[in-house]
């Protein structure tokens, strides 16, 4: 009996043009500042975004976009209704549950979350629809491939090969399930100390410009560190709106460019 292809269930969402996941193969990295900042970055381009948090046990974006007590609407269309910041869309599970609150849910119920945020809020029109992961390689980014076709994958690192260790299986992972990758994003590439001129190495550089050029994968763009961007995050107003001139807005800005000029220009 021939086998069911689990990627034959894969349906666009209507009215949504490229959905771009970003992920990590491991956690503290910097994954969802990225998301948020790319998002606004591209935002900033002219293009009609929204961000889906996908990471059901550990949602940040309603904290880090400035939402937290804000609720979700359902509409006329029984579709839930996005939250809207800074000209974002925005969906997470922290809109439906108290951010103190633990989800304790198994693998089944995660299938059926992902699938509602797809498939049952009213998204509109968007030319990005930017899919916070979860880190690693388990049941959420298995569950987006299937569902929907993905524009293309971000994995974010940070410069140490320690980061890179992980960054290879999300990267393994995305070409096994035959998704596009876009390149990798480095975050807190290097820091500025205050007064000085001379870029200092939070972390050890390790292989990844070496790694990502042996592979012919592009390296999206390096995010200096600053206690700004951290900041941003937990007063809701990431450094690209909050400082869009800065040095760190300005990296966040080159990288929606490099993603905006592949697939819109």
């Amino acid at each position: 009996m021939t086998q069911a292809n689990p990627f034959d269930q894969q349906r666009p969402i209507d009215g949504v043009k490229n959905i771009i996941a970003v992920s990590s193969g491991k956690g503290g990295v910097g994954k969802s500042t990225v998301a948020v900042n790319l998002a606004l970055a591209l935002s900033k381009r002219g293009a009609r975004v929204g961000l889906l948090d996908a990471d059901i046990y550990g949602p940040s974006l309603p904290r880090m976009m400035g939402a937290l007590n804000h609720k979700v609407d359902i509409g006329e269309d029984k579709k839930l209704q996005p939250v809207t910041r800074f000209q974002i869309k925005l969906m997470s599970i922290g809109f439906l549950v108290d951010e103190d609150l633990a989800v304790v849910w198994r693998g089944p119920m995660l299938f059926k979350a992902i699938d509602q945020f797809l498939r049952d809020v009213a998204w509109g029109e968007l030319d990005y629809l930017l899919v916070d992961l979860p880190p690693g390689t388990g049941d959420v980014q298995l569950s987006l491939a299937q569902k929907v076709p993905l524009a293309g994958a971000i994995a974010v690192s940070t410069p140490q090969n320690v980061s890179l260790i992980d960054v290879k299986k999300a990267l393994d992972m995305w070409r096994r399930m035959s998704v596009p990758i876009l390149g990798v994003i480095e975050n807190m590439a290097w820091f500025i100390p205050p007064g000085s001129s001379e870029r200092m190495q939070l972390f050890p550089k390790g292989s990844l410009t070496k790694y990502l050029q042996e592979n012919q994968l592009e390296k999206l763009g390096e995010i200096p560190f600053h206690p700004n961007v951290g900041l941003g995050s937990e007063a809701g107003i990431p450094v690209v709106e909050s400082d869009p001139t800065g040095e760190e807005a300005k990296a966040f800005s080159a990288v929606a460019e490099r993603i905006d000029k592949r697939f819109r220009l």
